[in-house]
């Protein structure tokens, strides 16, 4: 399960509408070995795709250097799908490289009738893709 402050939860949020049509993407880093999501990095991407999201190499670089230097690693890695449901597509697989991340996906396309996005949690590992709960708290 994921659990997740409302503030956390709204950035994400806000991002993946902001970034519409292009997907958006980033990473929610948090005290290493916690498990518990803290740090809203939200990240350029790099394809600038409304299909697809790219991490810019750089960027990605610079950003594991300072959550080494912090002591934390990436909690949550979210991006949004803009047309389609919040669901891991084949490429999203082939990115998930952190069996310890969950995986959020944002969906800002009306897909299911439920209201403008979606938000969901996944954990992917070796390619297995397991949708988990959600828990969206005030503070930890």
């Amino acid at each position: 399960m994921l659990t997740i402050t409302q503030a956390l939860y709204d950035q994400i949020v806000a991002h993946a509408r902001e970034d519409h049509p292009d997907e958006a993407c980033g990473v929610v880093a948090g005290p290493a070995g916690e498990g518990r999501p803290e740090r809203f990095i939200p990240m350029l991407n790099a394809a600038r795709s409304p299909t697809f999201y790219e991490f810019d190499s750089q960027d990605l670089l610079k950003l594991y250097r300072e959550m080494d230097d912090r002591d934390e690693e990436p909690v949550v890695i979210y991006h949004s799908h803009t047309a389609t449901e919040a669901y891991p597509s084949r490429t999203d697989l082939s990115y998930a490289n952190e069996p310890g991340a969950h995986y959020v996906l944002v969906s800002t396309a009306d897909t299911d009738g439920a209201g403008e996005f979606q938000f969901r949690s996944f954990r992917i590992v070796a390619g297995e893709v397991t949708e988990e709960e959600v828990k969206v708290v005030e503070a930890y």
